[in-house]
């Protein structure tokens, strides 16, 4: 069922566990998760960035992602991950995502918070869900999900004072925190600051995010769910576990891609399925209260919003 993430991630906070987001580009990861999701009885959030729209244009991942988050028999929330544009945000919205990040963390103070307390609004109006980011969450070298490489992360830690603030004036659902953590493969172990999660999980009222959880151990994920993370996010783990399945499956030049396609699919279930056990969102899907509007409602909203952002874009 198609939820937003406020009904699986309040929950999750509540009973100090986190939900998993896995970016999905294609079908085949895109099965793997929800796959993995259903056997576990997980709930997941399952999305795209705007940095992987070259593997996979918004507009088609939207094709799939959400008729399966509907027919899933788990809450499912679809989520726009890493959003850097205002029009990259509304369009998710339209197409019928559940939530979205907008993603101004590198913007001053400021006009962060203003450009996504304008965002949260129009989210709201959807009925969906926003993720803000304080701080800046950077990249590690050859990351698929961005190329902000940078000298000394410390520098761009969440500032545990700013969050609380930064929380109340936007509207944001969910926080985004600089820890120590980056995007893609680690090449020397990270160091989370611990302390820092548990701070900010004092100061605010919203579940917390980690992002950039590919490569960290199992002791990091407990301890940074157990201070106070409820949703990693996971890319790169998902995303080479594919590509090794099918290389173990491509023996000679006369294999298919149809020869390749289940081992991808599978392999993406297993380790999807780990990231949950280890997340302690298994047997969890029925934590919540879930509901729908018909899509009749859900077409007049949309159709009441969308008139009001054309009209405010055209000023």
């Amino acid at each position: 069922m198609l939820v937003n993430l406020n009904q699986v991630l309040l929950p999750a906070k509540q009973n100090k566990y986190a939900v998993g987001l896995f970016n999905a580009v294609n079908m085949e990861l895109a099965r793997g998760i929800i796959a993995a999701a259903e056997s576990t009885q997980s709930p997941v959030i399952m999305g795209t960035a705007e940095v992987l729209f070259p593997y996979g244009p918004l507009e088609e991942v939207s094709y799939y992602l959400i008729p399966m988050a509907k027919k899933a028999n788990v809450p499912v929330v679809i989520h726009l991950d890493h959003g850097l544009k205002k029009e990259t945000c509304i369009k998710a919205l339209e197409l019928g995502f559940s939530s979205i990040m907008y993603d101004c963390s590198t913007d001053p103070y400021d006009v962060n918070v203003q450009k996504v307390k304008e965002m949260a609004d129009i989210a709201h109006s959807y009925g969906a869900t926003i993720e803000g980011e304080l701080g800046h969450v950077g990249d590690n070298e050859g990351s698929a999900e961005g190329s902000s490489h940078m000298e000394d992360p410390s520098k761009f830690f969440t500032d545990p004072k700013l969050a609380k603030d930064y929380v109340e004036k936007t509207g944001v659902d969910a926080l985004a925190i600089a820890v120590g953590n980056a995007h893609g493969a680690y090449k020397l172990p990270p160091k989370l600051d611990f302390e820092r999660i548990k701070t900010i999980a004092r100061t605010v009222d919203v579940p917390l995010v980690l992002h950039g959880g590919s490569g960290l151990t199992d002791n990091d994920f407990r301890q940074a769910i157990k201070d106070g993370i409820s949703k990693v996010n996971i890319f790169t783990d998902i995303n080479i576990a594919a590509v090794k399945a099918e290389f173990s499956k491509f023996t000679d030049m006369n294999k298919g891609i149809i020869d390749l396609i289940p081992a991808a699919v599978e392999a993406v279930k297993q380790a999807s399925m780990e990231k949950m056990e280890l997340f302690s969102s298994t047997g969890k899907a029925g934590t919540g209260k879930f509901s729908t509007a018909s899509d009749a409602d859900v077409q007049k909203i949309v159709e009441l919003v969308t008139a009001e952002i054309k009209k405010q874009l055209n000023k």
